[in-house]
């Protein structure tokens, strides 16, 4: 493999240096191995070394790199090279539970540290001059589309159950074949043990599938195998999903988790909540969804300028696009040309309301007269004018209310 493909920070090369010189070896492994082979960009670098963590980071201190620990328990870690922190793992091999003191056992033998690895495209690794090493058959794979376990599908889920959601998240992106069925069994018979998972974790797993390119094709396996249900109760539905797919697609806008899990699910006030609480998600994922199932776009006027000029005052223009696409969406109007419509939108000139509380003193405004309902009874007259209502017009309509 070229070396330009994967080495897209030389950065990096300073933490190779580092380990070759202390005697050991340095190797790319996992997503940033397997993405450059795709031919995929955008990937985080992760790497793996047979030094163990106590000897990487004596290597690091002798070539005046810091570093830092990211985890005692997945022997992790991190290698600051100027404003980058790389993630570098020790090798390490499963153990017996009655043999073992801690969780892991270090190891200099790669093909070991590849069979504790989840997936066969995972456990492929490359070093600094672009030599890949293979253990799996993950390149194979990788060309011929197909996402499988290494080993025993059941033992590696029940070991971590969090791999049910990253392997519908990895067929979504690379397959090119039906599921692997030793695969999906194992994944729709140990579903249960989802239960032991962080709710952050199956939040992370679930917003990159609802964010992969064959989202609406995993979502509809998940569901007929009992999975999303599981996960998510809520009746939800796969054709709107897809109908937003299609409809981003054709009109080049990019994709978004929040207006994919509204698509999915339509969710009002009530289970717009359930969903933000059981996703665990953060205040602007939340907001967005929260207020995405509290206002209702009038599907007739979606291609009237003045009322999404109204809207685009109260909510904002990223707001009014995402209830643009939910609406075709739902409508089954996925072959829609919006491209003008949002060009529109995002060079629309956005009105600033005239009158303050200030000018309202300068009118007779008493102290204890109701401010708020004043200012906000205006805005609407003001907003219903299109805007047109002036300065002067408004200052004459809350001279009447103050009387």
């Amino acid at each position: 493999m070229e070396p330009s493909r994967i080495i897209t920070d030389d950065a990096v090369l300073k933490v190779f240096k580092a380990v070759d010189n202390y005697g050991g070896a340095l190797r790319f492994v996992g997503g940033a191995v397997r993405d450059s082979l795709a031919g995929l960009k955008g990937f985080e670098i992760d790497l793996a070394t047979d030094l163990t963590p106590d000897e990487l980071v004596e290597a690091c201190n002798e070539q005046g790199l810091k570093t830092v620990s990211l985890g005692l328990k997945f022997a992790k870690t991190g290698v600051v090279v100027g404003d980058k922190i790389f993630e570098v793992s020790s090798l390490h091999k499963d153990v017996k539970a009655s043999d073992k003191d801690s969780d892991l056992s270090f190891t200099d033998d790669w093909n070991a540290d590849a069979s504790t690895r989840d997936l066969t495209i995972n456990a492929v690794y490359a070093d600094e001059n672009g030599n890949v090493f293979d253990y799996y058959n993950g390149i194979n794979d990788l060309e011929k589309g197909i996402v499988r376990f290494i080993g025993s599908a059941d033992q590696k889920v029940k070991e971590q159950p969090i791999r049910i959601l990253r392997f519908f998240r990895f067929f979504s992106i690379f397959s090119k074949t039906s599921p692997n069925l030793k695969a999906l069994k194992a994944c729709t018979e140990n579903r249960e043990l989802l239960k032991t998972v962080s709710v952050e974790s199956i939040r992370d797993e679930f917003l990159k599938i609802l964010m992969s390119k064959n989202a609406s094709v995993v979502i509809k396996m998940m569901n007929e195998n009992d999975i999303l249900s599981f996960l998510l109760p809520e009746k939800c539905n796969i054709e709107h999903l897809e109908n937003l797919e299609m409809l981003i697609s054709s009109n080049q806008i990019e994709a978004d988790e929040v207006r994919r899990l509204f698509v999915l699910f339509d969710p009002d006030p009530m289970i717009a909540e359930s969903l933000a609480k059981r996703l665990r998600l953060n205040k602007t994922q939340k907001a967005r969804l929260m207020n995405l199932s509290k206002f209702v776009f009038n599907p007739y006027l979606f291609n009237d300028l003045k009322y999404i000029k109204r809207v685009v005052f109260s909510h904002g223009k990223d707001f009014v696009k995402d209830k643009i696409l939910i609406l075709l969406s739902q409508s089954n109007r996925c072959e829609a040309n919006i491209q003008k419509l949002f060009s529109d939108i995002d060079h629309m000139d956005i009105p600033v309301f005239p009158i303050s509380g200030k000018d309202l003193v300068a009118i007779g405004m008493q102290n204890g007269m109701p401010v708020k309902e004043i200012i906000g009874s205006l805005k609407n007259l003001w907003i219903e004018s299109d805007f047109e209502l002036g300065y002067d017009d408004l200052k004459q309509k809350a001279k009447l209310m103050l009387k």
